[in-house]
């Protein structure tokens, strides 16, 4: 009796023509060659391209934290200052609030006080120029200016003619807690 032959059977046997099948694997196997080369080469290409991009990317990075990192550390910078500032204006009131009895104010604080007040408004004056431009009236800064340019005036026993027109020292006082709030 005669077996039926299978697919697979088929596939093991022989083939009737080795040489044209040898000749056809190899052109298939040739054009997968062809294609996987050109798809490697496009790969590469891929890879080199996104290698550049990430090290641009990279570079973008470390330049932007560069940035900020200066501007934590300007920031860093104002805050000190600021908060010396304040600190200083602080002082500055504390020091005229423990005389303040009122016309008399600077007639009771020692000339030394008067001096580092004076000094310490004067700088503050002109490190925070633009903050304290919303924050004082002109007529406030005159009064600062006119202060720091002759603290002396404000000690004398007896007025003078500038002190009779010249703000009262309660003013320089009212000042000093307007710029320290």
């Amino acid at each position: 009796a005669i077996a039926a032959v299978t697919q697979d059977d088929q596939e093991r046997l022989p083939s009737p023509h080795p040489l044209v099948d040898a000749e056809a694997r190899i052109e298939d196997l040739t054009n997968k060659i062809e294609g996987l080369t050109a798809q490697s080469a496009r790969l590469n290409t891929e890879i080199k391209n996104h290698e550049k991009e990430v090290a641009e990317n990279q570079a973008s990075l470390d330049k932007a934290t560069a940035i900020r990192e200066k501007q934590l550390a300007e920031f860093n910078g104002e805050e000190k200052d600021l908060l010396e500032s304040i600190s200083a204006l602080k002082s500055a009131v504390t020091v005229l609030s423990k005389h303040n009895g009122g016309a008399a104010v600077f007639l009771q604080v020692p000339r030394s006080h008067m001096m580092g007040v004076a000094a310490t408004l004067q700088n503050e004056m002109n490190k925070h120029a633009s903050l304290l431009q919303g924050v004082l009236t002109r007529s406030e800064r005159k009064v600062v200016a006119s202060f720091v340019q002759a603290p002396q005036d404000y000690f004398d026993a007896a007025p003078t003619f500038k002190q009779s027109y010249a703000p009262q020292s309660g003013e320089i006082f009212g000042i000093l807690r307007q710029m320290k709030e």
